[in-house]
């Protein structure tokens, strides 16, 4: 996208701002972009969309992309966790349905209670629930748990978290259960007993086994990798049809016994993906909200080129969410190839980015924050700090000091890999890094192969445009993922994109994790974040809202925080059932 192009949207999103204040919430922000600070796009954050839904109808969910994964052993991914974890399968500990900060609160799933730690937070023991069963009505057993956490070591089944594997005992260099072999750290002392026996203290444990990995996965029910593509439901909903990029239909488990699960309401009877759809037909679509187009959610944020269309119309305007992310969009670069194993090459691309410009391109201050910080600011007590002190617009003569400096005066030639989504944003940063000599060349891949393709260290690019969420609000489940160097693998790599291998960072993490005052050790990551800011491996660009406009006859919606803004599927349904066409 040119200069020109992104003045005239910047343009355009101002004056909607300005046009969508009148009858707005009045709520102020300080990164509001509005008159007074007043951003008319966050009217319904922390709010429900469109009243308590009826039970029935089909919501239908319209989807430029496939899910990356639905294999509760590989799914890492926020979007594809919301629905997973919501839809399709429990995990021991989940997040209570409620808007705002309200969806951060833990609560019981498959478990009893939030799980009991003894030996100083190195073993934890859940007791599971009585009568939950899978979809053909046998019961989840303790031993289903563990194997599903055994198979995400497995070698053919990469990209899913990876907190059993950085803290179980026992964990190094195991490859899953394919050879009959299993963790002795997990303990299953009757079928409603599950043990975990951890290396080190982790006090957060709880908060991890919110993750898919936690799901259970029945034996005799795994197909390896095809799992994907027919999980086998422990949740409200399974699978019916899943034709791969085209369609995923889900009909009610009829096992699934609501008395267990205060969580999820399960109000449509179908959920209907519907995918490969331009994401420029599925704005105006939505925004639209005819026929069966009003009994449907987008699965991806509204596109910044639109914002005009939503912000200055009051009817659209009010079927607006507009969560925060919470995710920190970030230029990793390649440390372990030059020329970027020159940390001042690392900081002359700091400088030379026009961070502006990436966020005008990204739909402006209505749906973005600048980033001075790795950690989000909610990781911060609600400011990021900014320690860098770099123009927003950066400072091209600095950044052609520090090539200078590192023999490369007249600049280099270098690759970056970025989602299809994120073209416009890759665009804008290619323009302002060509200032400084800094040529890039773009190369976009699909969603749903983004992370494999980034995943593999050998054949990558030397730039990725990503982002890193905490999976709760802890340093612990931010920097480590990102930084650590120990963890870094060359198939299915996930966080540490930029091959960040720092003895010095990696001491200081393990000293911070061992320790057991809470708010000493927030204050020790926010230290480090700044730390690692300084040896540059990534460029914090921003930190996204997740932009959706629902259908009219959309009831129960609002972007759920712990999920990255993304629509809490737990609670959501229709005004009027029998309207929803499918």
């Amino acid at each position: 996208m040119n200069k020109r192009i992104r003045t005239a949207l910047a343009a355009a999103v101002v004056a909607a701002l300005t046009l969508g204040a009148v009858g707005c919430s009045g709520e102020k922000h300080a990164s509001g972009g509005g008159p007074g600070g007043t951003n008319p796009a966050l009217a319904n954050v922390g709010k429900t969309v469109g009243g308590t839904p009826v039970k029935g109808g089909t919501l239908t969910v319209l989807s430029n992309q496939d899910f990356t994964h639905l294999d509760p052993a590989r799914n890492w991914v926020m979007n594809d966790m919301d629905f997973g974890t919501r839809l399709l399968y429990r995990t021991l500990v989940t997040y209570k349905a409620a808007p705002g900060t309200g969806g951060s609160e833990l609560v019981p799933d498959l478990a009893t209670d939030l799980g009991t730690s003894s030996n100083g937070a190195r073993t934890w023991t859940f007791h599971l629930k009585q009568g939950v069963t899978y979809e053909d009505g046998t019961p989840v057993t303790a031993q289903d748990i563990k194997y599903n956490v055994e198979r995400s070591f497995s070698p053919d089944l990469p990209g899913g978290a990876d907190y059993a594997a950085r803290y179980l005992t026992g964990a190094e260099g195991y490859q899953g259960p394919g050879q009959g072999k299993h963790l002795d750290s997990i303990l299953t002392p009757d079928d409603h007993t599950i043990v975990f026996e951890l290396r080190k203290p982790f006090a957060e444990f709880p908060n991890a086994t919110v993750m898919p990995t936690f799901a259970p996965v029945p034996k005799a029910r795994d197909t390896g990798p095809k799992y994907d593509n027919r999980p086998f439901s422990s949740g409200p909903y399974k699978v019916e049809s899943y034709q791969r990029d085209k369609q995923l239909v889900l009909v009610r488990n009829t096992h699934w016994d609501p008395n267990t699960d205060p969580v999820r309401k399960a109000y449509p009877d179908r959920v209907v993906v519907t995918m490969g759809l331009k994401a420029t037909q599925i704005d105006d679509r939505m925004i639209a909200s005819q026929g069966a187009d009003a009994s449907a959610v987008s699965w991806g944020a509204l596109r910044p080129e639109s914002a005009p269309k939503v912000l200055p119309v009051a009817e659209v305007r009010s079927r607006l969410l507009a969560e925060s992310t919470n995710c920190t969009d970030m230029v990793q670069m390649h440390t372990g190839r030059a020329p970027f194993t020159d940390v001042r090459v690392r900081q002359a691309m700091m400088y030379a980015l026009d961070k502006d410009a990436v966020l005008t391109s990204s739909g402006g201050p209505a749906f973005n924050d600048p980033s001075t910080a790795y950690m989000p600011a909610t990781l911060f007590g609600g400011k990021q700090p900014d320690t860098l002190k770099i123009p927003a617009t950066g400072d091209i003569a600095k950044a052609k000091q520090l090539l200078k400096e590192a023999g490369k005066p007249g600049g280099f030639e270098t690759k970056m890999t970025v989602s299809t989504g994120d073209k416009g944003r890759a665009e804008a940063i290619q323009e302002s890094l060509a200032k400084a000599g800094i040529k890039v060349t773009i190369e976009t891949v699909d969603p749903s192969a983004f992370y494999a393709t980034i995943g593999d260290v050998k054949n990558r690019t030397d730039l990725v445009y990503s982002g890193w969420c905490p999976d709760y609000p802890s340093g612990s489940t931010f920097l480590p993922f990102v930084f650590d160097g120990r963890y870094i693998k060359d198939k299915g790599n996930s966080g540490n994109h930029s091959i960040f291998r720092d003895e010095a960072t990696m001491k200081r993490m393990d000293e911070i994790a061992a320790m057991t005052d809470a708010k000493a050790a927030d204050q020790a990551w926010q230290r480090l974040d700044g730390d690692i800011l300084a040896k540059a491996p990534a460029i914090p660009v921003l930190v996204r809202r997740w932009p959706l406009v629902v259908g009219k006859n959309i009831a129960g919606a609002y972007g759920q925080t712990s999920f990255g803004g993304q629509i809490d599927y737990a609670t959501i349904g229709l005004k009027n059932p029998s309207t929803s066409g499918n």
